[in-house]
């Protein structure tokens, strides 16, 4: 594992692998390489002694040629500026490749949130609320959950954000709980995209999702949910991991009593008689199909020439470096990536936004279809690039989709002072 390969960089390598293969001016792929804007910010908040904190805080605005800002707000001590700039590019591609009317964003605190209570994190939400207030909007920039944030967080920065401007603007941030303007979905939906992504990966190559072997990096939200989809679709987890550790079981795991246990622990290890192995042992298992679904960097080339999983699905974003994705190519693994396969979230934060904006509730069946269509009709749009351009890998197609998309809404917009 390599926490040296910086994820910006890594960025706009695969940009410039893409764009090797079209016709856009090499002055506008540098604007697509690069952000538009970025805020660093200190927040002062109070402790629950009274006294005060100060605590960086970044959101990245990437690209908005295709429509507002849109992405994440993640709460994490490896918080850093080329970190959020690197999500925040993803995040343009990630909505580019899906076709939804999006730009990119990211934003992040450098914090780790267990060592505040519930208090001390509303009022440093809250600090940041208000730094962004200028930037953020229902068609400026949306956020929405990411890494160690949820339904409450956003809750909260909806509040102050309407009680600021004096407004009722459900559509300002996405990720929200139900009863506060949230989508039937949500919660599921990276997990949902990831699985689906995995089995049209399958099926396109000719075989099937049912009865693959499984194992999971990460067993948070993206990665607990992929789990118990793939179980769904017939597919076997054999193991799961945390930042803790790992359990394997080569008869396979229940995925949900798993996320049962760790609600309740804190932690995937000591459920049931499993083996116990490190994040390291699990990448390198023999199975059908890998879902990294923690951090950035989990897999760099060293690593890469251990991997036995014959497809790769990435759950979060950047798990693999760019020296990975080549050794992993020249070993004839299939990798699906990133801005195809945890696609689903920002995809429902889109239906959530749409619903915010036209005060109309989706059922949950309603959203998982469309998230399905919208999966299975880019993946169709992924493999075509990949076949027509004679592309070497399906994260390439997926770029090369997506940037053409964004080129061209940038040329059709014309460029004036």
């Amino acid at each position: 594992m390599s926490g040296e390969t910086n994820p910006f960089e890594s960025l706009q390598e695969q940009i410039d692998d893409a764009s090797a293969h079209l016709d856009v001016d090499t002055d506008v792929i540098e604007r697509l390489k690069n952000p538009e804007r970025v805020l660093e910010t200190n927040l002062t908040f109070e402790l629950d002694d009274g006294s005060l904190e100060t605590i960086r805080a970044y959101r990245s605005q990437f690209n908005g040629d295709r429509g507002p800002y849109k992405g994440g707000i993640r709460y994490h001590p490896a918080v850093s500026r080329d970190e959020v700039k690197a999500l925040s590019g993803w995040m343009v591609y990630k909505c580019a490749v899906v076709d939804i009317p999006y730009g990119g964003g990211k934003g992040g605190i450098v914090v780790d949130p267990t060592d505040y209570s519930e208090e001390e994190l509303e009022r440093l939400t809250r600090a940041f609320a208000k730094e962004l207030r200028p930037l953020i909007g229902e068609d400026r920039d949306i956020p929405a959950p990411d890494v160690n944030t949820g339904q409450r967080e956003m809750n909260w920065i909806k509040d102050t954000y309407e009680t600021l401007e004096n407004t009722t603007a459900p559509g300002v941030i996405t990720g929200k709980a139900l009863d506060s303007g949230g989508s039937e979905g949500r919660v599921e939906a990276t997990g949902r995209s990831t699985a689906l992504a995995a089995r049209e990966t399958f099926d396109w190559l000719g075989d099937s999702i049912e009865g693959k072997t499984v194992a999971v990096q990460g067993y948070g939200n993206a990665g607990s949910v992929t789990a118990y989809l793939l179980g769904d679709l017939g597919a076997e987890v054999v193991a799961v991991s945390d930042s803790s550790g790992g359990i394997h079981d080569p008869h396979g795991l229940d995925a949900r009593a798993v996320k049962r246990h760790k609600a309740e622990t804190g932690s995937v290890s000591g459920y049931g008689d499993c083996e116990a192995l490190t994040n390291e042992e699990l990448l390198t298992l023999d199975v059908d199909l890998l879902v990294p679904a923690a951090l950035e960097n989990a897999i760099d080339a060293d690593l890469a020439t251990e991997v036995k999983a014959d497809v790769i699905a990435e759950a979060a974003n950047g798990p693999l470096t760019p020296d990975a994705d080549d050794v992993l190519a020249d070993r004839d693994v299939w990798i699906v990536p990133d801005i195809f396969a945890n696609s689903g979230g920002v995809t429902v934060s889109y239906f959530e936004w749409v619903q915010n904006r036209q005060r109309f509730h989706w059922t949950e069946e309603r959203v998982n279809e469309e998230l399905e269509r919208v999966i299975t009709e880019s993946f169709d749009g992924i493999v075509d690039a990949y076949e027509t351009h004679d592309l070497p890998n399906l994260r390439t197609a997926a770029y090369v989709v997506a940037i053409e998309r964004v080129a061209d809404a940038y040329e059709q917009a014309g460029n004036w002072p």
